[in-house]
């Protein structure tokens, strides 16, 4: 069906901003490296922003987001906007400063990273003590706008974050309001300087404002927002992720000239229909999902923009804009370049690009394309009868162990006290990626390629047994990423060729596409995991990415509910399991860093998504045998206010990040009475800080204040893969000479 409607304004909140083929993170690790000045870096992201505003304004978008790029983290560039530099990093400057604030330096430990709300992005976390000072240093902010207006004109609009997300998202040694009284005047200061510029309407982006318990911060919002409102500019205030909840009728009153909303997520256009709309100001609704790869569907996103026309508080229509559901810096850049997918599938896919073309077709009025390509997609993907029977059959027992933890546990593997092992990769060095890229090109057999790759885990199985590791891993030379390798051996996933999206700094990920039921129809690891067994008597783990995981870090289906996704991942984890244990294996690993992220933003969901969240885990390792050492991994994820969620998941060992964040969950896991074994991180592999024995051998000694030494084990942060050799080796070297002393100073070197 058409939208009939006059062209409507609109609008982007952010656009991805590692470069069309990645060249923001090569240049980055090139200077890391040492072989690429960084003026030459700076070069590299000048290009990349600026064919991102002319991408955008190319695509007739009228008002364009500009000054959310970022070399590193925008969370990060905002601290040192506003000179929240901790005390440790205030003998550098520029970019000196700013990599190791990101990275850490010896003896220098990084800013703490956590996930940007519920999304696969991470941000560093600021830290704001009682008696910080804050100082502005807008410069290279305000030089950034320049280019904007000198590139785009008045379409420019520049985002600022919020003060109210900024400080609800650090970590503040004063209450949030005594903050905020502090950061206000650099706020008024910088819409003022943008106002010289020209500017006349600034983003405010606070997305914190639809988190649950924002009501007891509603003085404090009301008070910044009064005293921003007279700044010369006009103020734009930006949420995304969910509804505003509760928050709803009094945000809206805030004195502000337009509110962007997002409709793609929670129940935003009920509120509407319910609460009114203040007459006067302008609403950016944005429709266009700015986390989905999938097209809009014209049905939907038609009858929410009928129902918002047929308001009146939308008429005349100017008091209307259209606008992506957040920045799109969460999904790749262009859906045309994946050439190698079917044209069914990738008709209804929409990136970056595509979603700004989106923007336009709605504006104008024209869904027919899309009405089109779904209806031949829906028959190109048709369900699965036999999955979708398997997952409807299932019962209370598919999801529990056999015997409880107390039982099972005398009957696994036996190991030292304090157990070491890693958290499963090794670097992924240029021999991996050019083997694996042979392989793809078909420059070498398969049969070639699998040498290739018995031969780097017969290198870490020795380097681990050298080192005296207990408990072993293959190392995942085979593996390009913890969820694209399980994707490309199950049915219903499709795979792009440029589809990358930045996950934190460098790093980039390459998430599957989940179109169809899914299935296993072989074992996956089955073989890797017998040739490293084969070269050790110790134990080796097998390693599987979590159900959860694997639908949080790619992009599913939106017409089908994520727990049954979910439940058929756990199947043919389980089924993994099964094959796994036949082959030997008296450990398993189900990782699942992104069982934290997925939690919806709003508690009162929370319940709904765990339980589905820890089934799927349940169901996919609750029919190994009690011999089978059940281990999990959660990396950068604080899960204090879950941890009864964490306990149900009834894994023998989980193994947390810990390095950056100070003991924090490792002491909530004690103050809970977790009752099963912990591996917290003893140092951070996202820095290329080597540790020394000592820095170890004291991280150990704080984790003996929370728990007993019998159901400690160590291990590093997360897995080695992004490390070099040079950087791994005398690391774990550090590992294993903290632990023998302490092994020896408790008694405790005989087996257990």
């Amino acid at each position: 069906m058409d939208i009939v409607t006059d062209r409507m304004q609109t609008q982007t909140l952010g656009y991805p901003r590692i470069g069309r083929d990645r060249e923001l993170k090569r240049a980055l690790e090139s200077t890391w490296a040492g072989k690429l000045q960084p003026s030459k870096l700076l070069e590299v992201f000048d290009g990349v922003v600026e064919d991102g505003w002319i991408a955008q304004r190319d695509a007739g978008v009228d008002a364009i987001a500009v000054g959310g790029e970022s070399l590193y983290d925008h969370v990060l560039d905002w601290t040192i906007r506003f000179g929240l530099i901790p005390d440790r990093f205030r003998g550098l400057a520029g970019l000196d400063r700013t990599f190791a604030m990101a990275r850490g330096l010896p003896g220098v430990p990084a800013l703490e990273m956590t996930k940007w709300f519920d999304t696969n992005y991470h941000y560093l976390v600021p830290e704001v003590d009682a008696d910080a000072v804050p100082v502005a240093d807008f410069g290279d902010y305000l030089a950034l706008i320049e280019r904007a207006y000198a590139v785009l004109g008045a379409r420019a609009v520049p985002v600022v974050l919020g003060p109210f997300t900024f400080l609800r998202l650090s970590h503040l040694a004063a209450p949030l309001g005594a903050m905020l009284d502090r950061l206000l005047p650099l706020y008024r200061e910088l819409l003022a300087a943008l106002a010289r510029l020209g500017v006349t309407e600034v983003q405010m982006h606070e997305p914190a404002l639809v988190l649950s318990g924002v009501a007891a911060f509603r003085d404090d919002v009301e008070r910044a927002y009064a005293g921003l409102a007279d700044a010369g500019v006009r103020l734009n205030l930006v949420t995304y992720f969910d509804d505003l909840g509760e928050a709803y009728p009094w945000v809206v009153d805030l004195p502000v000239d337009v509110i962007s909303l997002d409709f793609t997520r929670g129940e935003t256009l009920p509120l509407i229909e319910t609460h009114g709309w203040p007459a006067g100001k302008v609403l950016a609704a944005g429709v266009v999902d700015g986390r989905s790869i999938w097209r809009v569907r014209p049905d939907t996103v038609g009858a929410v923009l009928r129902r918002l026309r047929a308001l009146p508080a939308f008429q005349p229509a100017g008091r209307l804009r259209l606008s992506t559901s957040s920045s799109l810096q969460h999904v790749p850049h262009s859906a045309a370049r994946e050439t190698a997918l079917p044209e069914a599938l990738r008709n209804v896919l929409a990136f970056a690009d595509e979603k700004l073309a989106e923007l336009e077709m709605l504006a104008g009025g024209d869904v027919a394309r899309a009405n089109a390509a779904w209806a031949t997609f829906e028959a190109f993907a048709p369900a699965d009868g036999v999955v979708r029977e398997r997952v409807a059959a299932l019962t209370p027992t598919d999801f529990q162990r056999v015997l409880p933890y107390e039982e099972r546990r005398p009957l696994q593997v036996v190991l030292p006290l304090l157990p070491m092992t890693t958290i499963g990769s090794f670097p992924q060095t240029r021999e991996v990626r050019q083997l694996r890229a042979r392989h793809t090109r078909g420059e070498i057999t398969s049969a070639e390629y699998e040498a290739g790759i018995d031969a780097l885990t017969a290198y870490a199985i020795g380097v681990q047994d050298g080192l005296g590791l207990d408990m072993l891993v293959h190392g995942e030379f085979e593996r390009t990423d913890m969820v694209e390798f399980f994707a490309q051996k199950l049915t219903g996933f499709a795979f792009t060729q440029h589809g990358w999206v930045q996950s934190f700094g460098s790093r980039c990920v390459r998430p599957p596409i989940i179109y169809a039921d899914i299935a296993r129809p072989t074992p996956m690891t089955v073989r890797e995991f017998a040739v490293a067994q084969s070269f050790t008597e110790k134990p080796v783990k097998g390693m599987l990415t979590g159900p959860v995981t694997i639908i949080n870090w790619s992009y599913p289906r939106t017409d089908i509910p994520r727990h049954e996704i979910a439940y058929q991942l756990g199947l043919a984890l389980r089924d993994e399991i099964a094959d796994l244990e036949a082959a030997g294996a008296k450990a398993v690993q189900v990782d699942e860093p992104a069982l934290r992220e997925g939690l919806p933003l709003k508690r009162e969901r929370w319940d709904a998504y765990l339980a589905w969240a820890t089934g799927a885990f349940r169901l996919a390792t609750g029919k190994a045998l009690p011999e089978t050492q059940v281990h999990t991994h959660m990396c950068y994820s604080e899960f204090g206010e879950i941890l009864e969620a964490i306990d149900g998941l009834d894994a023998d060992v989980i193994s947390i990040e810990n390095a950056r964040s100070d003991d924090v969950t490792l002491g909530e896991l004690a103050a809970y009475g977790y009752p099963r074994e912990v591996g917290p991180g003893v140092y951070d592999i996202h820095s290329p800080v080597v540790p020394t024995a000592a820095f170890v051998e004291e991280k150990l000694r704080s984790f003996l204040r929370h728990l007993a030494p019998e159901r400690i084990w160590v291990n590093p942060d997360c897995g080695l893969k992004t490390r070099a050799w040079a950087e791994v080796l005398p690391s774990l070297q550090a590992m294993v000479t903290a632990v023998v002393r302490l092994r020896t100073e408790l008694d405790g070197g005989d087996a257990r």
